[in-house]
């Protein structure tokens, strides 16, 4: 997989790891941050999936690139590891 990839999905999850810090194991809080990251990569793809649906695009590039990204950085957050 590519490091941009790899990267986002890094971003995003090191984004909600200090709202999901309590006294827990620090597992426990990276998996809460995954889980909030991969709510939001879930939103964006299912929008991306809705518009294309409602306009009819199908074959709209840049949104299929866009769709092919997030899927990928849901990929690299389901197996991302400290």
């Amino acid at each position: 997989m590519s490091s941009k990839y790899k990267a986002k999905a890094k971003e995003l999850i090191h984004e909600f790891y200090p709202n999901v810090q309590w006294k827990l194991g620090q597992e426990d809080c990276l998996d809460r941050a995954k889980r909030c990251a991969l709510i939001t990569v879930n939103e964006i793809i299912k929008n991306n999936l809705e518009y294309l649906r409602d306009v009819g695009l199908h074959n709209d590039v840049a949104l299929n690139i866009d769709l092919s990204y997030w899927k990928e950085v849901k990929h690299e957050i389901e197996n991302y590891e400290l």
